[in-house]
């Protein structure tokens, strides 16, 4: 047996014969042309045909994997007609009169550079992205065809990486798992195959090799374990794992309907984060109490410039209508740092995560943020509504906020627009100066949701983008988590509910904290409800509660 080490990004067992990725070699020939307007018309029917087939893809993505995954393909129709990389490729055709597969191939060359170089993790991870635009075009104006899966039999896929579109044209019925040599686990790819639910381990590097071809081989996607040529033992011990995790899928659906209280009677709200309102359908199945996150900006991202109010209203309104009077909390548009949109037309910042972004742009933008908060409170007239605002820092900003909101209400009275007078607003706190002045805030608005990524992110002073800070970025740091209480305590003398809604929210080891120092209500993706709910139900805090809250005052937790 050999064992090899990556980077588990998709729990799951997988368990089967190892198979290598074959693409199509796209072979870009290169030769001069007579006529350029012809050639760059070649281009243009090769792009045409790449955004429809991107656009095919998104609808299947979103009926296996959700919006979140369509997402994606949407993202690449609009880096295949990006303006930036037309203007290269045309350059090449008119300027040098090179053919289209040359200048396609120049500009994704020159894009990967770009986009590689840059001090930005999530940025660099965009090379991957153009690569793969870059390949579909080329592969549309060679004659080529995408990789397939040539085996009879489900295998586990190895490739030097995956990019999305590659994954999701893949026959899933075939897949047990995949390992690839790059990759991370922020990467689409990995994102995607958390979303499918299959098993994935990335980063193994050259210890894959193709002369493993069709040896019998396990992977645990939680450990990043790879067992080539297994032996009794590992085999015995990987096939118990995985029935119990198919015998604790059935027990999870049992919970379906019950409260969220702990033996010892505590209880607490378990919401949902969702993108967009397609994402109700998953809240629904999987038993979300409401939706604790809404994250409006993904009307942006999938747009190609401002939503107008009326585009913004009727998704506001299908997602409370849909929720049935459950509580629907919508973040106002958080936009920069990771999350770039071209028509927004922000500065280039040498530190995006510190900069322009979020309610900053909202307050620096009034009429931008009038469009949605009239949205929002048209749509408050279909349900239960919270909005709340990212990236708060000062007692100022929430007040200003507040001015706007009062003005649209006396604009919408006035026009005779029917809304709610009872619509919470609320703030994130993910930064530490509004943990710090919790206490003022608490007696500005209805409710705080406790962003813990970007809170982790702005504490320690650790880019939660930069895979190489792994180690460094840690959501159980003793200084988040008091920071957290702080915030609760504070909260709690003013009469105001709080929530988590960063993915420590979902965090099974965190559940009996979280309880312990008083929140109200965690906000996790659809499918950690049920396995959060029986973590809750078993857990029993006389006792209890009080160790946890000394060991935090120690900063042992």
């Amino acid at each position: 047996m050999m064992t090899i080490q990556g980077k588990g990004v998709s729990a799951g067992i997988g368990m089967g014969p190892l198979y290598f990725f074959r693409r199509a070699a796209a072979e870009a020939p290169c030769y001069t042309v007579q006529d350029a307007q012809a050639e760059w018309q070649r281009f243009k029917d090769a792009q045409a045909m790449a955004v429809e087939q991107l656009g095919d893809l998104a609808e299947k993505a979103r009926a296996e994997a959700g919006d979140d995954a369509a997402f994606l393909f949407e993202t690449h129709q609009m880096m295949a007609e990006d303006m930036d990389y037309e203007e290269a490729i045309e350059g090449v055709i008119r300027e040098e009169l090179l053919n289209a597969e040359t200048a396609v191939s120049r500009a994704c060359d020159q894009f990967v550079e770009m986009f590689a170089s840059m001090d930005d993790s999530y940025m660099q991870a965009r090379a991957a992205d153009i690569r793969d635009v870059s390949r579909r075009i080329l592969s549309i104006l060679c004659g080529t065809v995408q990789g397939s899966i040539a085996s009879d039999v489900p295998v586990l896929l190895a490739a030097d990486d995956l990019a999305p579109s590659e994954t999701i044209q893949l026959d899933k019925s075939k897949i047990l798992g995949f390992i690839t040599a790059g990759g991370s686990g922020s990467s689409h790819t990995a994102i995607l195959a958390r979303t499918m639910g299959i098993p994935a381990i990335v980063g193994v590097g050259d210890a894959l090799r193709m002369e493993y071809e069709g040896r019998s081989v396990i992977v645990d996607g939680s450990t990043g374990a790879v067992f080539i040529d297994p032996d009794e033992d590992t085999t015995r011990r990987m096939t118990q794992r995985r029935e119990e995790q198919v015998a604790r899928q059935k027990m999870l659906e049992t919970l379906k309907g019950q409260e969220n209280v702990t033996r010892d009677g505590r209880s607490i709200r378990v919401y949902c984060n969702i993108g967009a309102p397609e994402d109700v359908d998953a809240v629904l199945a999987n038993d979300g109490g409401g939706i604790g996150l809404f994250r409006s900006e993904f009307l942006y991202l999938n747009a190609e410039t401002y939503p107008t109010e009326d585009e913004q209203f009727e998704a506001y309104k299908a997602v409370l209508t849909r929720m049935d009077g459950r509580e629907v909390i919508i973040r106002t548009c958080d936009i920069g740092a990771d999350k770039q949109i071209d028509y927004f037309d922000l500065p280039r910042e040498e530190n995006p995560a510190m900069g322009m972004r979020a309610l900053r742009i909202s307050l620096s933008r009034p009429d931008f943020f009038r469009t949605q908060l009239r949205a929002l409170y048209r749509a408050s007239a279909y349900g239960k509504l919270g909005i709340m605002f990212p990236m708060v820092t000062s007692v100022w900003e929430v007040r200003e906020a507040k001015k706007l909101i009062e003005r649209v209400k006396a604009e919408l009275t006035q026009e005779g627009v029917p809304f709610s007078e009872h619509v919470q607003i609320g703030i994130m706190i993910e930064t530490p100066a509004a943990a710090v002045m919790s206490d003022v805030l608490a007696r500005e608005v209805d409710f705080f949701s406790c962003g813990t990524n970007d809170l982790t992110q702005y504490t320690l002073a650790c880019d939660r983008q930069n895979n190489d800070l792994d180690r460094f970025y840690d959501p159980h740091h003793p200084a988040v988590l008091r920071l957290i209480r702080m915030v609760v305590e504070n909260a709690h003398k003013n009469g105001i509910w709080v929530g988590v809604c960063g993915e420590l929210g979902a965090d099974l080891s965190m559940a009996e904290t979280f309880l312990s120092i008083g929140v109200d209500e965690l906000s996790v993706t659809p499918r950690a409800v049920l396995p959060l709910r029986r973590t809750i139900r078993e857990a029993n805090l006389i006792g209890k509660a009080q160790e946890i809250l000394a060991a935090l005052d120690r900063g042992t937790v």
